[in-house]
This record gives C-alpha cells, structure tokens and sequence, in this order.
C-alpha cells in the first residue's frame, strides 16, 4: 500500500531541527523506521513551514498507524496519513456497486 504523509513538527520538534541542522538526517530516520517495517521511502521534501511530505509504500494501514502512534506518543509532531490510490485501483472501484441513500431522502 502507498500512503502520502503530511508531518507537521510541534515547536519542540522544529527547534530540534534547527538543533542539529540537519533535515538529512530527519530523512534518514524516516527511510530507516519505513525500512524497518518492510515498506520503501519513495520521496521526502520539506516544505517552507517546516514541516515534511512523505510519500512511502508500506506492507499495510497496521504499519502506517504504527508510524502515526510513535511519531504522536513523542509529542514532537503529528501526522496526517492519506492511502494513495493507483489509477488501475480507480477503475475496479468504478466498477463497484454502490447502494448510496441521499441524506434526507
């Protein structure tokens, strides 16, 4: 499964950056807490808020939610996690039959 990764770094989390000077190494430790749970780093970037996109492919939402509970119990930052979706995966939603009531209806 692929996800997209929002990080946002709290103030204690953004001064440590700034500690250490190094948004490399905040790049690593993502690729190697991914790489530990069997998935892959795709891309990391940095936007000019400090805070990071992150798109990787992991083994399951089981991984992701293990990520988003370690990176909150630190309480130096939050995350927002998206599945992304190949267009193929579209197509054979498409093709679902969905029973859908209007609210109110």
């Amino acid at each position: 499964m692929k996800f997209f990764v929002l990080a946002s770094y709290s103030s204690e989390g953004a001064k440590g950056v700034l500690k250490t000077g190094s948004g490399t190494d905040r790049k690593k430790m993502t690729e190697t807490m991914v790489n530990e749970l069997g998935g892959k780093l795709e891309a990391f970037y940095f936007i000019s808020s400090c805070d990071a996109y992150v798109i990787c492919e992991l083994p399951d939402a089981a991984s992701a939610a293990a990520i988003a509970l370690a990176i909150k119990a630190s309480g130096m930052g939050s995350i927002t996690t998206t599945v992304l979706l190949e267009p193929e995966e579209v197509d054979k939603a498409a093709k679902l039959a969905v029973k859908y009531r209007v609210p109110g209806n």
